[in-house]
């Protein structure tokens, strides 16, 4: 991908698209706009979630989701929210980019204040529009759902060494839920409660490991959430690295290739989905191969900006 960069940075943007396959003008796109951007503002996720991740796709409401990363285990079981009646509830796990945007916003926002009390209303408002996503209409029932799954569900990361972090007991990751209100007017600003808290486990872990994103580049890959997750994964893993590191197809697939059912499956569509991380993370430096992926030493993802022709 370091190549794709080069060519834009050579010949300018429309040359570099002429130059590529039709099904590769999209990331010289996305290039363009991620070495276009001005703006090094800063985004915070845990490390655990650099690691494992969330599901991509709905499962069944009632179950529970495990997955193994390197030296981490993650395990989010779906929980019950009274409704307008006061009937329990059952929401199922959190899943896909929506999921994923709303908990950046909410640990980007409890390391930016030093609280475990988010703020939500216009804030949470304005972020995901900078995100790309809407509040009205059939996004914003997507953001509810995740909403309301993000607050039903427990989770517990399970950590193998002391070293990267320690397991910290099943717990809710926000206590008192995300309640939106319901508007006809999709203009109306007060979408939500004032304030949100994130639980007292959660937020100690995230405290003594966060991980920062470049926060345009999250815009840029919004809505795809494989990109998404291979993103976090090289923001953790590249700028602490020493030496060169080999990843075979078979650890990616047991971390990322929860969606498909075998590794010929996979593969392209990881390979598509590390294409798309890269084109927002021009520093970063991997290889792709016959046996996996080589990460390559490379400088964190908040980008020293570089002109565009």
């Amino acid at each position: 991908m370091a190549s794709v960069h080069d060519l834009i940075a050579r010949v300018g943007v429309e040359q570099a698209r002429k130059l590529v396959p039709s099904g590769e003008r999209k990331l010289i796109d996305t290039a363009a706009q991620a070495m276009a951007i001005e703006s090094r503002a800063m985004g915070i996720t845990y490390a655990g979630f650099c690691l494992t991740a969330l599901p991509h796709n709905p499962l069944a409401d009632d179950a529970v989701w495990e997955r193994q990363g390197h030296k981490v285990k993650l395990v989010i079981t779906p929980g019950y929210l009274p409704d307008r009646t006061g009937t329990m509830q059952l929401h199922g796990v959190p899943y896909g980019s929506r999921a994923r945007l709303i908990m950046l916003y909410l640990q980007t926002r409890a390391i930016q204040t030093g609280s475990p009390e988010v703020e939500l209303g216009a804030s949470m408002k304005d972020w995901l529009s900078r995100m790309g996503v809407g509040v009205g209409g059939k996004q914003y029932r997507d953001v509810k759902e995740q909403a309301n799954r993000i607050s039903a569900c427990n989770l517990t990361f399970v950590w193998d060494n002391d070293r990267r972090g320690k397991a910290f007991e099943k717990d809710a990751i926000v206590k008192g839920g995300i309640q939106l209100y319901e508007h006809d007017d999709e203009n109306q600003l007060r979408l939500w409660v004032d304030t949100v808290r994130l639980s007292d486990s959660f937020f100690q872990a995230l405290k003594e490991h966060p991980v920062p994103v470049w926060e345009p580049a999250m815009k840029l890959i919004a809505g795809k959430s494989m990109a998404i997750d291979v993103y976090v994964w090289l923001a953790y893993r590249l700028h602490v690295l020493e030496l060169k590191t080999p990843v075979t197809w078979a650890a990616l697939f047991g971390q990322f290739g929860h969606s498909y059912q075998n590794l010929k499956h996979f593969k392209p569509r990881f390979t598509e989905a590390l294409k798309m991380a890269l084109a927002v993370y021009p520093d970063a430096e991997v290889d792709v191969s016959d046996a996996g992926v080589v990460l390559h030493p490379s400088p964190p993802p908040i980008p020293e900006r570089k002109m565009v022709r």
